[in-house]
């Protein structure tokens, strides 16, 4: 199965974005008056990266939040979650980084998360010298890898990002090996049911678990048995309903179906250029095995119309 590392994380990240900050970057966090809601950027995001030549690799978050020493009206907070090794990767930040000021004319801080497992490679800043010009930004990163040797710290803090954490190093260290990932997410789970948190946040970070560490169909109804079985003995009531499992299993599938399908607009924008509407509509329109089986077809297909030509 291939693991699914950048949905679960942007929906933790939105979900708890000032619990994000205390755990990774708590100077950052210490700084900003979270009296003030903090608000994402999405669309001016978009607006931002549209028709750029690094368009397919995006920023993942742009946040505007407010200081607490009222040095300026508001200043911005871009995030990057990287899960593998790019050695452009400085580049991109510096590129959003001076286009993000461009467009808004305020301070803006670039954060960078790296989920990859090379433990090695840890890109901290973008500089050139030229003709005695010389051009630099320096930006904070946290490497998840670096937490490995305190995994029963992670899971034993009350910061949500500490599970969420120690989910994805399990899920790195069980590649490959679906019943240790299995003991791991029932493990994580059992954990998660008994903090003391709200039942939101427990279904909310539940989720986020249960996408980050796929399972076999098998042993994923095996783990639902589990947790109904563990809510009875405890004399719990169900944190979910047998409703919001299922609809939970269908959101996973619709997820799985639009990452595929992103995936595969870009292959395809990249082998052949700029798709028609009527391709982005059948794309986003298009079974998660009929996605599978064009994706193996692009390798190989002379044009774009031989693509959707293969059974």
């Amino acid at each position: 199965m291939n693991d699914d590392y950048d949905t679960p994380w942007k929906d933790a990240l939105r979900q708890y974005f000032p619990e994000f900050l205390s755990f990774y970057f708590p100077q950052a966090f210490r700084v900003i008056d979270w009296s003030v809601p903090h608000v994402f950027l999405e669309q001016e995001l978009a607006q931002i990266t549209r028709d750029s030549e690094l368009s397919s690799k995006r920023v993942d978050k742009l946040v505007r939040v407010v200081r607490k020493d009222g040095a300026e009206k508001w200043v911005l907070v871009h995030v990057e979650l990287q899960g593998y090794v790019d050695q452009g990767f400085a580049e991109r930040i510096y590129v959003y980084n001076y286009r993000i000021y461009d467009r808004y004319r305020a301070p803006v801080a670039s954060l960078a998360v790296l989920a990859d497992s090379n433990c090695n490679w840890k890109p901290r800043k973008f500089t050139y010298r030229l003709f005695g010009c010389r051009v630099a930004l320096h930006f904070p990163i946290v490497k998840l890898s670096d937490y490995a040797p305190s995994l029963q710290q992670l899971l034993g803090g009350t910061n949500p990002f500490g599970l969420v954490t120690a989910a994805h190093l399990l899920t790195q260290q069980t590649r490959g090996r679906d019943v240790e990932r299995y003991a791991a997410k029932w493990y994580l789970t059992r954990l998660l049911h008994r903090r003391d948190w709200d039942k939101q946040r427990i279904c909310e970070l539940f989720n986020v678990i249960d996408w980050m560490m796929q399972i076999p169909p098998a042993l994923q109804s095996q783990l639902m048995t589990n947790i109904e079985a563990f809510e009875r003995s405890r004399a719990m009531q169900p944190y979910l309903s047998s409703f919001e499992r299922r609809g939970l299993e269908r959101g996973l599938e619709r997820g799985r179906q639009e990452a595929l399908s992103a995936l595969l607009s870009r292959q395809l924008a990249r082998r052949f250029g700029s798709l028609p509407e009527r391709v982005k509509q059948r794309l986003q329109t298009a079974t998660a095995a009929e996605l599978e089986g064009w994706g193996e077809a692009v390798i190989d297909a002379p044009t774009l119309e031989s693509v959707f030509a293969q059974r």
